[in-house]
């Protein structure tokens, strides 16, 4: 993959950018009340659609919604596979218009009829991976129809086509990209795929074609400010680009010029992503809508504008003519027979056959053989085109991963639950607890579980993402436990008081500020066993670390903290997870889109170099990188690091001592026989680890399944916190 700039479009749009005329744009329809990404339309003459996803609620899935005349939204079907990030349409494809979507629990392609809203068949082609962005692009010489899905700097191509009276998504290629994307947009005219990342204001595009061989990706230009949503306007003559940057809307033509931009109003701090255009004529909006994914004072959820007002303000030309169904009138093939169906069939000017170019997983001449990636990671049996049927006791990506079953579940709780904690009771060990967060605002707080998962105990706090247990801390003349989590909402230290029955209480002091403007994201403690101070961890997706001590005050009967250290933590990715290894002096940090990195925890100690543990890309490590865990030893050399990848639900294992010999990696299957289901979308994790309902849970998975005897033997059963 090579990226190149373009500095004379670069320049010519950021030429237009200072003189460019802008106008208030009214949102004419509203829905709240979810929690949402992308849009996506259904064209309909009398009845146009919009698709939306649902990322908060655990049964998601996406909404439909009427777009009516009377300028409201309308709810006509909720469909509920699973927290859903990514929806799309496509439209003509063997006769019928698709809803296709990937739920996050299972990571399935599903495809749905857009005129009834119906599920087609079987879930297919499962992803595993943590997909971002989703878009559909048909190609004006042969008809045929395409998915590029992007991930963690990743995209893969695939065909989408009818196959006995169904519909088959096949796999061409997965080629890498220079950011995770968060939004994309084709324009079929001039074939270009546009695609933009979070935090970022670069465009930047390939050219979509129908070829097994990886595009030169190009920095098209760049916005004036980070890009938050994307779509492609079909012109007559030419297509524009529309792209928002939070309440802004600015459209460009395709030199990257500047032609205007309007910012959305009706509310205040109105957030805008998910992109999507109905350019086709109704009653309200005669020159068609533009709807988006919107957050904002009075809630989230989904809107759209009319068009009108912006082509008529900006003189643009109108194309209410245009039909995403449209197919060419001499359809050139580019998939043929020759190849099996399962190539594409290039020709050469010296030779009078062509040449197979085949799509992942498939091989030979004619591409009629299939193979598996890694084959099977000799852990099972090629049975399709990158298809495995693992023997066993294996699963995940190719057989490579270990696969365990959940003895039990905690009661659901909460609409996002990220992290739990384990506090190991002074009294009776069967009277420890869980301890879980849910980050979300329904329900936000804490969980207290007992062992069996059952619910003991919720206490509200302001957001809390990641959560960790303070043992023996000093209280004036007494010593108290504490819970200790980095709260999302206002940017806080959040810590709690943990009663010898296992119960949380709020304390005072409890709430202390991080800096201003700082955002607050992952968290976790570290005590000196040099000094005997406490200290808390707290970082920013931006990747900056705020060291605090933690102490007593008592003249007030308080906690109270003093910023100690700041430091940007691995390469400068977005983390969150981290863990203390307490009897070595470390910090162990997971940096989501690279690494795992390992750091001094002490205030004076150097960090403006890491030592890299693990990488995404070395065999072994996936993103995203998320919860870290430790699993104590009976000296600081024995036990083990634990560390989640949410990109394929999977867990990895390194040894504790340097230099971090990696282990295994394992995920975790249906318990049929105790009706737990398998963890997905994985995120925290602890020593022992965190389908589909309104609320999270977290798994209960036993070490003694995981790790072998001979592992098992170099821990201590008699591991103690307070110690």
């Amino acid at each position: 993959m090579r990226v190149t700039q373009l500095p004379a479009l670069l320049a010519v749009g950021q030429a237009f950018l200072g003189t460019a005329i802008s106008y208030d744009l009214p949102v004419a329809a509203r829905i709240d009340g979810f929690e949402s990404d992308s849009t996506a339309v259904i064209y309909n003459k009398t009845h146009p659609v919009l698709i939306g996803n649902d990322g908060g609620a655990a049964s998601g899935g996406f909404h439909a919604f009427a777009i009516n005349n009377s300028g409201s939204l309308t709810e006509t079907k909720h469909e509920t596979p699973g927290r859903t990030k990514l929806v799309t349409t496509a439209h003509g494809v063997g006769g019928r218009d698709l809803i296709i979507t990937i739920a996050q629990p299972d990571s399935f392609f599903r495809l749905y009829d857009a005129n009834t809203i119906e599920q087609i068949g079987e879930p297919l082609a499962r992803t595993l991976g943590d997909w971002s962005a989703l878009c559909v692009w048909r190609s004006e010489s042969s008809g045929e129809q395409y998915l590029y899905l992007f991930g963690k700097k990743q995209a893969v191509q695939f065909l989408l086509r009818p196959s006995h009276g169904s519909i088959e998504i096949v796999e061409i290629q997965t080629f890498e990209t220079p950011v995770e994307a968060s939004s994309c947009a084709i324009s079929s005219s001039t074939r270009t795929v546009f695609f933009s990342g979070d935090d970022n204001p670069n465009i930047y595009i390939f050219n979509a074609t129908e070829s097994t061989q990886p595009p030169d990706v190009t920095v098209f230009g760049a916005a004036e400010a980070d890009v938050t949503g994307l779509s492609v306007y079909v012109g007559k003559k030419s297509d524009y680009l529309f792209v928002a940057q939070t309440d802004i809307i600015t459209f460009y033509d395709e030199l990257f010029n500047n032609l205007g931009s309007v910012t959305l109003t009706g509310d205040d701090d109105i957030e805008i992503e998910g992109l999507n255009v109905y350019q086709s004529e109704t009653k309200l909006y005669p020159a068609g809508a533009i709807t988006y994914a919107i957050e904002s004072d009075s809630g989230a959820g989904f809107g759209l504008s009319s068009l009108e007002e912006i082509f008529g303000n900006f003189k643009l030309e109108v194309n209410t003519a245009y039909n995403p169904r449209k197919a060419p009138c001499n359809p050139k093939p580019s998939v043929c027979s020759d190849c099996s169906s399962n190539g594409f069939c290039e020709t050469s000017v010296s030779s009078d056959s062509p040449t197979c170019s085949c799509f992942a997983g498939f091989t030979g001449d004619t591409c009629g053989s299939y193979e598996c990636r890694n084959n099977c990671s000799g852990r099972g049996v090629c049975v399709g085109a990158n298809q495995c049927d693992c023997n066993e006791g294996w699963g995940g990506l190719y057989c490579a991963f270990k696969v365990v079953k959940p003895l039990a579940e905690t009661d659901a709780n909460g609409g996002d639950g990220d992290d739990p904690a384990i506090w190991i009771s002074p009294i009776n060990k069967t009277m420890s607890r869980i301890i879980t967060t849910t980050k979300s605002e329904a329900g936000a707080g804490l969980g207290v579980f007992d062992l069996t998962g059952k619910k003991i105990q919720t206490i509200t706090a302001a957001e809390p993402n990641n959560v960790d247990v303070i043992y023996n801390f000093p209280a004036g003349d007494k010593f108290i436990d504490l819970v200790y989590a980095g709260c999302r909402k206002d940017n806080t230290l959040c810590l709690f008081e943990i009663h010898q029955n296992g119960t949380l209480a709020p304390i005072s002091g409890g709430t202390q500020p991080t800096k201003e403007n700082y955002k607050v994201y992952g968290s976790c403690v570290y005590r000196s066993r040099a000094t005997g101070k406490q200290y808390l961890f707290v970082n920013a997706k931006t990747a900056e670390y705020l060291q605090f001590e933690l102490s007593w005050n008592n003249a007030s009967q308080a906690l109270e903290t003093t910023l100690v250290r700041n430091f940007t933590g691995g390469s400068g990715g977005q983390v969150e997870g981290c863990v203390s290894d307490e009897a070595n002096g470390w910090v162990i940090i997971g940096e989501e889109p690279r690494a795992l990195w390992r750091y001094g925890a002490e205030p004076e100690d150097d960090a403006s170099e890491g030592f890299l543990i693990a990488e995404v890309g070395d065999g072994h490590m996936y993103a995203d990188v998320e919860g870290v865990t430790l699993v104590e030893g009976p000296t600081a050399d024995a036990g083990f690091i634990l560390v989640s990848q949410q990109g394929v639900s999977a867990y990895n294992i390194y040894r504790r001592a340097a230099p971090h010999e990696y282990i295994e990696t394992f995920t975790t299957v249906d318990n049929i026989e105790k009706g737990v289901d398998a963890v997905t979308n994985t995120d925290g994790i602890t020593a022992v680890e965190s389908g589909t309902s309104d609320e999270a849970s977290f798994k209960l998975i036993s070490l003694g399944d995981v790790l072998s005897n001979d592992l098992l033997a170099e821990l201590s059963s008699d591991w103690d916190p307070r110690s």
